[in-house]
């Protein structure tokens, strides 16, 4: 089977019943690849400086597809994990509030997932059903459930098992993608407090990236299962996705009032 981009995000939208677009984050390296992103794709480019995750935002909720580059992002954690700023004293600073103290901070700063300094030319970010480029990766913004199934799938599909999680004091969005592109390893990570407010994900929404090279298997695997079991839920296969939000045991749970010695 071979899938287009814009055929799995039809399933993927259609099967998870997503909210959100998949994300398709491409890294560019060189001044060749930027041109070609720009000639295959119609660019919407940031007016001001901004948060990755507000990239992210015009690109899963209004399906546009933003050129970003590091004189237009405002995030200090973005350009860090992207290559775009070295750690000093002064952004080891702005991470204390997580931490117990300076050292700590340094610490956990050092171990944060990063692309190597200045090599990245800049990102390509948005919908997966328009890239006309392999993705780097593919970012999910979804519920709890909608995260399982993605993950059983990813698994399924790799033979990778069980997939380890990458979580960091901050760089959920950034750092985590940047984390699946170097690792070739799925993940799934809550929302960091940047990424919380600016990222608009006041619906408790769940990160789940997958390496890019793995998205069409992933999909396909999605297409076995529901083939094998009826449907794509795996919570009540035959129901579709997210399947009837009850107990298996629920005609058991049954409760009286107690009338004493009645």
């Amino acid at each position: 089977m071979s899938l287009s981009y814009a055929e799995a995000q039809k399933i993927l939208m259609d099967e998870f019943r997503l909210y959100h677009h998949p994300i398709a984050l491409t890294f560019l390296f060189d001044d060749a690849s930027i041109e070609e992103f720009k000639d295959k794709h119609d660019v919407y480019l940031p007016v001001k400086p901004m948060t990755f995750c507000q990239w992210e935002v015009s690109a899963r909720m209004k399906a546009q597809t933003v050129l970003g580059t590091p004189d237009k992002l405002a995030c200090s954690n973005g350009k860090v994990s992207f290559g775009w700023k070295d750690i000093d004293d002064d952004e080891i600073k702005t991470q204390m509030k997580y931490v117990r103290n300076f050292e700590q901070a340094k610490k956990f700063s050092l171990s944060k997932p990063r692309l190597p300094l200045g090599k990245l030319k800049a990102l390509g970010v948005g919908p997966l059903g328009d890239a006309k480029m392999p993705p780097s990766t593919v970012h999910f913004y979804c519920d709890n459930m909608q995260s399982y199934h993605l993950a059983i799938d990813w698994m399924a599909a790799t033979d990778i098992h069980p997939l380890h999680a990458n979580i960091t004091m901050s760089s959920s969005a950034c750092g985590g993608n940047v984390y699946s592109y170097l690792n070739k390893h799925a993940n799934i990570l809550p929302a960091c407090s940047g990424s919380y407010n600016s990222g608009k994900t006041e619906r408790g929404e769940v990160n789940v990236i997958i390496p890019g090279e793995h998205i069409l298997m992933t999909v396909e695997r999605l297409l076995e299962r529901k083939r094998n079991l009826g449907s794509s839920s795996i919570t009540r296969p035959g129901d579709p996705f997210p399947g009837a939000d009850v107990c298996k045991n629920c005609p058991l749970l049954i409760f009286k009032k107690d009338k004493g010695d009645e």
